[in-house]
């Protein structure tokens, strides 16, 4: 069971075409200038299974693709590991953002690790304010990564997405 603060049906702001993105409650970063500082505090989302998300997914023929944003998505680990793998069962690309970096996630909690291995694209790092840019593709600072995360697992260190759909070369 996931607790969340809502869920977008048709974003084209979190990741390359039509997805649905999927906001977390509750996030341990704060960072100064968060867009979405209503999802920082825990336990007053809403409650929802990760079979009925899946459902509420395949309604729209046009996604291809599911985000994980929030709030931190790697606090509620567990369910989001679950989720991801519904999804990718069904062949959706799965990405998610998280104020921790693929360095921290990498060595984090067994339910961290397990997430981080569930999904295809990771946008890595803090949102910091003073390295704020709207011409960088599905960040919201420079510092971000957008990360190829099978790749950066073999690897065992961050492979950044250089190119392609991600940054917003069509």
């Amino acid at each position: 069971m996931l607790d969340l603060a809502g869920i977008v049906n048709d974003s084209i702001v979190d990741g390359p075409g039509i997805r649905m993105t999927v906001f977390c409650q509750g996030c341990p970063h704060h960072c100064p200038g968060c867009h979405n500082p209503e999802t920082w505090q825990f336990g007053c989302g809403t409650p929802m299974d990760e079979e009925r998300i899946l459902e509420i997914v395949q309604t729209n023929p046009l996604c291809r693709g599911v985000t994980f944003s929030g709030g931190e998505p790697f606090a509620q680990a567990e369910g989001f590991t679950k989720l991801a793998c519904l999804l990718k069962r069904k062949g959706y690309e799965v990405a998610s953002y998280s104020g921790y970096t693929f360095e921290q996630l990498y060595k984090g909690t067994q339910a961290q690790r397990a997430l981080l291995e569930t999904i295809d694209v990771l946008i890595d790092g803090p949102f910091v304010l003073a390295e704020k840019s709207l011409e960088i593709s599905f960040r919201g600072s420079r510092n971000q990564r957008i990360l190829d995360v099978p790749k950066s697992l073999a690897a065992g260190e961050a492979v950044c997405i250089t190119g392609g759909r991600w940054l917003g070369e069509y």
